[in-house]
């Protein structure tokens, strides 16, 4: 069950023929100076799942995932094997996405708040650069109900929009366009928005302006049976493969809830498989860069929790792939610096030969994935500043700061040191060292590193009401936006 094929189109500029040969491009860039935009500048193409954790992938070796054009995408590109979502929940990442910023700087720790019209967008930033800009699918960075149409002046950006601000109401989803009028996605919401990016970027190929294209899917996020009857035949329950960290309690229910995921997910495949077809078809899949990504992950019952939110590996590792042949090649290789949702909007612009301007905090990787020294201290900050609905107090949350790096995962919560685990040797986080006097120095410097890592961001780790007063946000009784469906 494929989605369907756009005819490739029977001719393409000069321009962009030169751009689609190794040997045009290679030309073009040896003639441009160091540090300058590139003479061809790439297109970009950023696809990002929702709740799609990073475990549940053929190159972390997870027997149950059916994803055969993942593998052969990871093979041909740059994998962040420690890639994280740093607040791990849906408008954070997000907004980080957007802006370059940590959520304590842009504001948005909260699901269903807005984020500023006078934001430094990554939209903005490339416009202004001479892009033509695109973004297809789920959006939860308005604030004005779930379902209401957003103009254009809250569009961060965007030119091209078929946008709904959420939903996970997969085969009967809406949305909306540059029209207050309320459409529906054809069947399966993730294959109807595959066909329309590929139709953007077939109309777009032979364009002079260079393009960014943002397509963000709803699914694998629950509910997780609703994927199109033929993935769902694929998995049984009873076949699942389980990681060792669910305990005993929750394993029924999740066995369940996988075999929707991993449908979702094969799904996605072939979605992502037509996305490829496109680009190559229309000449542009060498000089496009091609991400593949997720805004967070899901525990699916591992430690016995569910959702995200939470600073166990299942929730904040995210799968991502970074593939530009024109500049890096088809070989894949692997990169093990945490990289985080801030640093995306910097990498990418600096991939482009795009300054990024001075509101943004990430770090910029570009370098790195180029060949060169290694940007920051090998470390990533994971937080939770104010735990809310799915997580909110009431069922366990708490408010939280961490740290990760190649090897180790350090929290704290309000009252002090919380967990600690050894990742490369407990991948799947069977024993908190938190407190073992033999960890006792790796300990103290993880603790060390977090607290420089918060003072660098100002962050002064406070409860949760403190931010909700210091936004103006306003909350129900389980500290939690109210949101219109």
């Amino acid at each position: 069950m494929n989605p369907s094929q756009l005819d490739p189109r029977d001719a393409v500029s000069r321009r962009r023929f030169l751009a689609s040969t190794a040997a045009g491009i290679a030309l073009a860039r040896a003639a441009q100076p160091a540090g300058e935009t590139p003479a061809v500048r790439p297109n970009v193409v950023f696809v990002f799942a929702d709740q799609w954790r990073a475990q549940a992938t053929p190159f972390k070796d997870d027997p149950n995932v059916q994803t055969p054009f993942l593998a052969r995408l990871a093979a041909e590109s740059v994998n962040f094997t420690n890639a994280v979502s740093g607040c791990p929940v849906c408008t954070p990442y997000r907004a980080s996405l957007m802006t370059g910023q940590s959520p304590l700087t842009n504001g948005l720790f909260m699901n269903d708040v807005p984020l500023p019209g006078h934001a430094v967008t990554i939209a903005k930033v490339f416009k202004n650069a001479g892009y033509d800009t695109a973004y297809i699918g789920k959006w939860h960075l308005d604030g004005h109900g779930r379902s209401s149409y957003i103009p254009r002046e809250r569009r961060q950006g965007w030119d091209y929009w078929k946008v709904l601000e959420c939903t996970h109401d997969y085969n009967n989803s809406a949305y909306y366009a540059d029209a207050d009028e309320k459409l529906h996605w054809d069947g399966y919401d993730a294959i109807a928005q595959t066909r329309d990016a590929q139709q953007y970027i077939s109309d777009h190929a032979r364009a002079e302006k260079p393009f960014v294209l943002f397509l963000s899917w709803g699914p694998p996020h629950e509910p997780y049976q609703t994927a199109p009857e033929p993935y769902r035949q694929r998995f049984h329950p009873e076949n699942l493969v389980l990681r060792p960290n669910v305990p005993p309690e929750a394993q029924e229910k999740a066995r369940t809830e996988l075999a929707g995921y991993y449908a979702h997910m094969a799904a996605l495949d072939d979605c992502l498989a037509a996305l490829e077809e496109t680009l190559t078809s229309a000449g542009i899949a060498e000089d496009t860069i091609f991400v593949f990504t997720s805004d967070h992950g899901d525990m699916l019952g591992c430690q016995g929790r569910w959702k995200k939110q939470w600073p166990f590996e299942e929730s904040i590792r995210v799968p991502f792939l970074l593939r530009y042949p024109a500049a890096l090649g088809r070989q894949g290789r692997t990169l093990d610096a945490p990289i985080d949702a801030p640093d995306i909007m910097p990498t990418l612009l600096g991939l482009c030969g795009v300054p990024a301007p001075d509101s943004v905090e990430g770090l910029d990787f570009s370098g790195y994935i180029n060949g060169g020294p290694r940007p920051g201290d090998g470390t990533a900050v994971i937080m939770c500043p104010q735990p809310f609905g799915q997580v909110a107090r009431k069922h366990g949350g708490r408010e939280y700061r961490g740290i990760v790096d190649g090897q180790y995962t350090y929290v704290r919560d309000l009252g002090g040191p919380w967990l600690l685990y050894d990742n490369a040797n407990d991948p799947c986080q069977l024993q908190n060292r938190c407190n073992d006097p033999a960890m006792a120095d790796v300990q103290a410097r993880l603790d060390a590193q977090l607290i420089a890592r918060l003072a660098q961001r100002n962050d002064e780790f406070l409860p949760g009401r403190v931010y909700i007063e210091r936004f103006g946000y306003t909350v129900d009784d389980t500290e939690t936006v109210p949101y219109q469906p």
